[in-house]
């Protein structure tokens, strides 16, 4: 009786979902006329009702790539009920992201919005309107920029030498380290103290507990992001996960809101953050009760804007450096060179500092390299504002856009050896660099574009890549390491939108230099 209940059931879902989706189908007809846009991008061949969902695999970006070495640069393909563009070519990006940027400047908002106590206050996925600009604006000339970064340098210093502190012990006890967990404790710390100066230490473990939050809140939003395949039966929350989502926001919340206390009771009794630096947390708070700000800030906006950082902040920088690592590991000639560079420059007895790094230009390159191969954001997602035209396809309004970085970033067209990881090509007038790439992080050369490009590019990326140059030059200096079970990293992709590692990077840290010690100098 249970087996024909639940074939019962899985066959009123199914009904369910056709009937929604011939209805979401008829309206968009209706209020299109009837018609189909005169020359839309080529598409692959589809199934009823599934579209291409087929032909993807849990590597969004890989398959990506697949499907463009098949069917072309630009192509159209329907998940479901949603349906969206693929680019996968520098040129088309250009006349995407640059050319026509105004009508893709803005940013998807997943499914999710029903449950998400911070609808319509958050900052990278709010529409291109005067808040967002307001915010930006923020980013740039206060919030994260070279001023404040500089301010606050003390705190990536302090939390660099504990990361290896911690590994010159695990390195004592013949150990091994999940090299993933060190850095993302690493990274969050940094960033909780950075944004509302607090860290994983003490009783109350708060930038833990809001690491944790943030681990679930994304995860619970890449499951209910797949609700664009089920269109309107999505709004059922058939599984739970949008309710559980709004339980696991509230929980930060409410830990936010105990630190925003805790920071306006300092303001009042004089005693800010002014000994480390005031951190985001007090500019945030002085701007909200600023009566000449250009525009109000709620304590709802500031909490959105707080979660946005950590979620951009934490798993991508950490991952970055996870991928360099490996790279490094798997490329011992590319490592020792590295080495000597740092060295160089450093000299033997002291712990590479941040103010160090305009001067390894080597490093530079091999981040650059890293960031080439294993882009943080591999697909730029963005929507098409209203119709319009590119390469001569007709586009619909309303319409998802994916820019795939990743097969851009791989093109033979572009880049000698695409697969390989040869730092050297991003050296100015290196004769192993035949491209003579000049390139930047910037995002202004559409064939490199690792923190995106134009006005949503990532505001983040100047903290991101000095925080990743920072760690791979300390890990590289101090520490040798060695692979646990086998000859080289495996590099295969992991699922998700930041494409993480497949297998974990466990490895042995062996102390090459210990700054710890004695005849070591740590000014």
């Amino acid at each position: 009786m249970a087996a024909t209940d639940a074939i019962f059931f899985l066959s009123f879902l199914f009904f369910l979902w056709f009937f929604c989706s011939f209805l979401v189908k008829s309206i968009r007809s209706h209020r299109n006329g009837g018609t189909k846009a005169l020359n839309p991008p080529p598409s692959p061949p589809a199934i009823p009702f599934i579209g291409h969902l087929h032909l993807l695999g849990s590597v969004l970006a890989k398959s990506l790539h697949s499907l463009a070495d098949k069917y072309g640069p630009f192509i159209q393909l329907r998940m479901g009920a949603s349906e969206c563009y693929v680019v996968s070519d520098a040129n088309l990006a250009k006349e995407v992201l640059k050319t026509n940027e105004l009508n893709f400047v803005s940013r998807l908002e997943f499914d999710t919005s029903d449950y998400n106590i911070y609808r319509g206050s958050g900052f990278i996925t709010a529409p291109y309107n005067a808040y967002w600009r307001f915010m930006k604006k923020l980013c740039m000339t206060r919030l994260l920029s070279t001023t404040q970064l500089n301010q606050l340098v003390h705190i990536r210093e302090q939390e660099m030498e504990k990361l290896v502190e911690s590994l010159v012990e695990t390195s004592k006890k013949g150990e091994s380290c999940e090299l993933k967990q060190a850095l993302m404790t690493m990274t969050n710390n940094v960033i909780c103290r950075m944004a509302m100066n607090t860290r994983c230490m003490g009783t109350e473990n708060e930038a833990r507990d809001i690491k944790k939050f943030v681990n679930q809140i994304v995860a619970l939003g890449g499951k209910l992001s797949m609700g664009n395949v089920l269109g309107p039966l999505a709004k059922l929350d058939l599984f739970g996960h949008g309710r559980q989502l709004e339980k696991v926001l509230r929980k930060f919340d409410g830990l936010v809101e105990k630190i925003i206390k805790e920071h306006e009771e300092k303001q009042m009794n004089g005693a800010g953050s002014s000994l480390e630096g005031r951190d985001l947390m007090d500019i945030l708070l002085e701007i909200s009760q600023d009566p000449n700000a250009e525009m109000k800030l709620t304590k709802k906006e500031i909490k959105a804007f707080f979660l946005d950082v950590i979620i951009a902040g934490t798993d991508t920088s950490a991952l970055t450096s996870q991928w360099i690592l490996a790279e490094l590991i798997n490329h011992r000639r590319v490592f020792s060179k590295l080495r000597e560079e740092i060295n160089s420059v450093a000299g033997p007895n002291r712990l590479v500092k941040e103010s160090d790094l305009p001067n390894l230009p080597y490093l530079q390159a091999v981040v650059k390299e890293a960031l080439r191969l294993h882009p943080p954001s591999p697909i730029v997602l963005r929507e098409c504002i209203e119709d319009c035209k590119i390469n001569g396809y007709d586009l619909k309004g309303k319409t998802r856009m994916i820019v795939n970085v990743y097969t851009i970033q791989r093109d033979p067209s572009l880049w000698t050896d695409p697969e390989e990881f040869i730092p050297e090509r991003f050296m100015v007038d290196s004769d192993k660099n035949p491209e003579q790439r000049q390139l930047d992080i910037r995002g202004q050369n559409f064939s490199y574009l690792p923190f995106g490009t134009g006005r949503r590019a990532c505001p983040g990326s100047s903290l991101a890549y000095t925080v990743v140059q920072f760690t791979i030059a300390t890990l590289v200096q101090c520490f040798d390491w060695e692979v646990k079970g086998g000859e080289k990293i495996n590099m295969d992709e992991g699922s998700g939108f930041s494409m993480g590692m497949a297998h974990q990077l466990e490895s042995y840290p062996i102390t090459h230099f210990n700054p710890f010690s004695s005849n070591s100098k740590m000014a």
